[in-house]
């Protein structure tokens, strides 16, 4: 394989959970080398992101999938098997994982949800280039029955996969080893069943998606290493960027740095690497 033939996608999560997310999601691509973000439909700058989105089209926006620690569309007496008072998801994946799995009442609620945050998706006009989700719930057996009908029902071009390299991120960061790991083996173990699931499908998957293990560490030598170290076709790199010193879904100052950095961008044209989005991946 030719370095020429390599396309990675740039990736912003968390788009319209605050504005301060959105000015570095703007500033990231408009300056940097982003090229995709997902939008958090009922985050609270969400109508802002929209905004954004529809005055810069070059951005490639996707469904950022809220069914944990996040605020959902339907209101919580629509859903009292699965948000507090607040409208908002439980914070724990394992414990509302189970819960998704065993209860039929939950379930039902999930399906509704689901199906709200791809109309309020829709509502915005704008193309929707892909499906992802907060923390990766989509990629939870229950959760991805429902969502698959439904991106191809609205159109969607891809969808996030998470494949990500386990010895890549111990290299740079010893920390929580076995969190690590069982992280490699559960998302490898859902990748396998989530990519059999989507052959056949008009939705396409990248063959390695990067930003687990170092999420909210995305630092310049990192992104650097992971650059020079990537030998497959097709690759989504996925951040958390904000303008804020302290984002309430975590720390991240290195994310917007990474994404601006003119080494990064020199490496990338050093490479031959082509920017891409899950359209253009699926168009190749």
């Amino acid at each position: 394989m030719y370095e020429a033939d390599m396309q990675v996608i740039l990736s912003a999560d968390d788009f319209g959970h605050s504005a301060a997310i959105n000015a570095a999601v703007l500033r990231a691509h408009c300056e940097g080398v982003l090229t995709s973000a997902s939008l958090m439909v009922a985050g609270e700058a969400a109508e802002e992101a929209v905004a954004l989105a529809r005055e810069i089209p070059s951005l490639a926006v996707g469904l950022h999938l809220v069914a944990v620690d996040g605020p959902a569309v339907l209101p919580p007496d629509e859903l009292p098997h699965l948000v507090n008072g607040r409208g908002r998801f439980p914070a724990d994946p394992f414990r509302l994982g189970l819960r998704y799995a065993v209860s039929r009442a939950a379930r039902g609620e999930l399906r509704r949800e689901v199906a709200a945050q791809f109309a309020r998706f829709a509502a915005t006009g704008l193309p929707l280039s892909h499906v992802d989700g907060h923390h990766h719930m989509h990629m939870h057996p229950t959760v991805f029955a429902m969502l698959l009908p439904m991106a191809r029902q609205y159109g969607a071009q891809g969808l996030r996969l998470v494949r990500e390299d386990l010895w890549l991120g111990l290299r740079d960061d010893r920390g929580r080893p076995l969190t690590r790991v069982s992280w490699a083996v559960a998302f490898g173990l859902l990748s396998r069943w989530g990519a059999r699931r989507l052959r056949g499908s008009p939705l396409i998957a990248a063959q390695r998606v990067y930003g687990l293990m170092q999420s909210g560490r995305m630092t310049e030598a990192y992104v650097l290493r992971l650059l020079r170290r990537l030998t497959v076709p097709t690759a989504e790199i996925y951040f958390h960027p904000s303008t804020a010193a302290e984002e309430a879904l975590g720390p991240n100052p290195g994310d917007l740095a990474a994404l601006l950095s003119p080494a990064v961008r020199r490496l990338i044209g050093e490479r031959h690497i082509r920017l891409a989005t899950y359209p253009l991946l699926k168009g190749a």
